[in-house]
């Protein structure tokens, strides 16, 4: 079962890392949606760098919730309409 946490955690981390990277932000950075999309961008990345800490500190299942929780930040602002990603994306649920 470890095996499968390790693997499940190393795979999160890497799709939140992945779709870090395809999201672009799509409405204007002064309006209040342009601070609600700072706001999840900010979450996604937090919760990455914490996923991280707790990997190296070998607490696999704190490691990947915080992986769970940022990808959830960052798909809820792609629903929303926040950011704008690739027409062939797999990572999002549009």
């Amino acid at each position: 079962m470890a095996a499968d946490l390790q693997e499940k955690t190393n795979r999160y981390e890497g799709m939140l890392a992945d779709a870090l990277d395809e999201a672009v932000q799509a409405v204007p950075d002064e309006t209040h949606l342009g601070a609600a999309a700072a706001d999840c961008l900010e979450m996604a990345e937090s919760y990455l760098d914490d996923g991280r800490h707790f990997k190296a500190d070998d607490d696999w299942v704190n490691a990947l919730a915080s992986f769970s929780y940022g990808y959830g930040w960052l798909d809820a602002g792609v629903r929303m309409g926040l950011f704008d990603i690739p027409d062939d994306s797999h990572l999002f649920t549009m």
